[in-house]
């Protein structure tokens, strides 16, 4: 069925449907959220702790659903999960265009939360390990080229706020998801080794590339299940390390567009543009961190990366104008987009892929605590002092100090080449 797409590789196309559906999410939930808060504080008068509240809730969510769907995701494939949360995503929206309550605020996001998380992330990254692995970071990168992507929609969704409002953009958003979500999870694929094919395209039997005459196997490297990975350093400082970029991350998501407006005088179309930078950055630097990557140590990419997040929040913390806000966007969407494929291919190139799914799920517990702690944090310091300064600062040294984890990694093959290794140092 499939040998009409051996050129090229059908993980390529795989790779095209992953950006789609990463931007999915990405323009119409994450990146348009800070715009939803604004237009809904003004409506309803609710505070900022409340609003950002439930961006906290919608990442907690993923931490708790996170090892679920990676077992789902390494038992059923992500198409199938993926086809669920398509269903979940669009019904969310529609639900969020009827509240008027913060109960019902609540209830909304976390169902199109639920929905964003099945469709996006955790079972892209999952299929794309699977599929490719001398290729690994580079095709990560491409196909997480999504995140970046659905962030050029965010003008157009902000044009939509200010002439048709809120509600009647939420229902366009829901009817989007499923006329477009639907079609392209059909072109997801689990393993390909259900197809006779090998990661990168080899056929059984073919030798593979650095070790000359060696016959390939349908898994090489490590092969780690869940459990044993538990007991590894590596996974512990990747968690930790992520989990430190990720503070600032959600909280940019979260209160960019509400700081710039509100603090620095920028109107909602100028502080979307500003947005639209940060993405252009991002989407640039997604490849060109997973080449470097596969090139030379991933370790040394996201650790840079991630001292690129610090600099940016604080030249944020201290912006006045928008030059400023210029540069802090532009250099934190850089630093994003070249830490996103990275971070994640490095847990395949540590573990393996068998148990990929699992591992990154429970992962995602620990990552996703800073993402729900730092927004509310942040409004809190904001409703109480009226100012953002104090919170950008202390979260950009926070991840600082994350990068510090990254130099203590022993690299891939010493010290964690297997399971037994950790268990047994003296082996």
């Amino acid at each position: 069925m499939l040998q009409r797409f051996r050129r090229p590789f059908y993980g390529w196309w795989i790779v095209g449907a992953a950006i789609v559906l990463q931007a999915l999410p990405s323009g119409l939930l994450q990146q348009a959220y800070g715009a939803y808060v604004v237009l809904l504080e003004r409506e309803f008068g609710w505070s900022r702790t409340a609003l950002s509240g439930a961006f906290s809730a919608i990442r907690m969510e993923e931490g708790l659903l996170g090892p679920l769907q990676g077992w789902m995701l390494d038992r059923f494939g992500p198409r199938a999960v993926m086809r669920v949360g398509v269903v979940i995503f669009g019904g969310g929206f529609f639900l969020f265009a009827r509240i008027g309550s913060i109960p019902g605020f609540y209830a909304a996001f976390l169902i199109m939360a639920i929905g964003a998380s099945m469709v996006g992330f955790l079972s892209i990254t999952t299929a794309i390990v699977n599929w490719f692995q001398r290729k690994r970071s580079m095709a990560m990168g491409l196909a997480l080229l999504g995140t970046a992507i659905g962030g050029y929609l965010l003008p157009l969704v902000v044009w939509g706020l200010e002439n048709w409002g809120w509600r009647a953009v939420a229902n366009i958003s829901g009817a989007i998801i499923l006329i477009v979500g639907l079609p392209v999870t059909q072109i997801v694929r689990h393993k390909p080794q259900q197809y006779g094919w090998l990661p990168d395209g080899r056929q059984p039997g073919e030798a593979i590339v650095g070790a000359p005459g060696a016959p390939s196997t349908e898994v090489e490297g490590p092969a780690f299940t869940m459990r044993e990975a538990l007991r590894t350093r590596a996974f512990w400082f990747i968690s930790i390390a992520h989990t430190g970029s990720v503070l600032v991350v959600s909280v940019i998501q979260v209160h960019f567009i509400a700081y710039v407006t509100d603090d620095l005088g920028l109107t909602l179309t100028a502080a979307s543009l500003m947005v639209t930078l940060q993405t252009t950055t991002n989407l640039v630097f997604r490849p060109i961190g997973g080449w470097l990557a596969d090139r030379s140590s991933s370790r040394l990419v996201t650790a840079v990366a991630m001292l690129g997040h610090m600099v940016a929040l604080l030249v944020l913390a201290f912006a006045s104008n928008s030059v400023g806000i210029a540069a802090a966007a532009l250099l934190n969407g850089a630093a994003w987009g070249a830490r996103v494929p990275v971070v994640v291919s490095m847990r395949a190139e540590y573990f393996g892929s068998g148990s990929f799914g699992a591992i990154m799920g429970v992962s995602s517990l620990v990552v996703t605590s800073g993402a729900v702690v730092a927004p509310i944090a942040a409004a809190w310091a904001y409703d109480v002092l009226g100012s953002y300064t104090l919170s950008f600062v202390i979260l950009a040294v926070l991840a600082g100090l994350g990068s510090l984890f990254l130099f203590a990694l022993p690299k891939p093959g010493s010290g964690v080449a297997t399971p037994e290794l950790e268990e047994h140092p003296a082996a």
